[in-house]
C-alpha cells in the first residue's frame, strides 16, 4: 500500500481530500492505506481516477504510473 500512500502525497493530497475525491470514508481510507484493509474493486476504481493512474500501477502489475487512455463512452 506503500504505492498507494505515495502517490497521495506527490499529488499533493491529505486522506480527506481522497475522500472527497472518492467518497471513501477517510477512517476506511487510512486503513487501506496502511495495509489493515482491502479495498473492492469500485474503491480502486475510484482511487485510480482521483490520483490520475491505473489500478495496475496501484495493484503492483506495472511500474507506469501513467494511466491507460480512457475511453469516452
Amino acid at each position: 500500500m506503500s504505492r498507494l500512500k505515495n502517490l497521495r502525497i506527490e499529488r499533493g493530497y491529505t486522506q480527506i481530500k481522497m475522500q472527497h475525491l472518492t467518497g471513501i470514508d477517510q477512517s476506511d481510507y487510512s486503513k487501506i492505506e496502511n495495509g489493515k484493509r482491502y479495498y473492492t474493486f469500485e474503491q480502486c476504481k475510484r482511487i485510480a481516477l482521483a490520483l490520475d493512474t491505473s489500478m495496475d500501477y496501484l495493484a503492483g502489475l506495472t511500474d507506469e504510473k501513467k494511466p491507460y487512455p480512457r475511453s469516452m463512452n
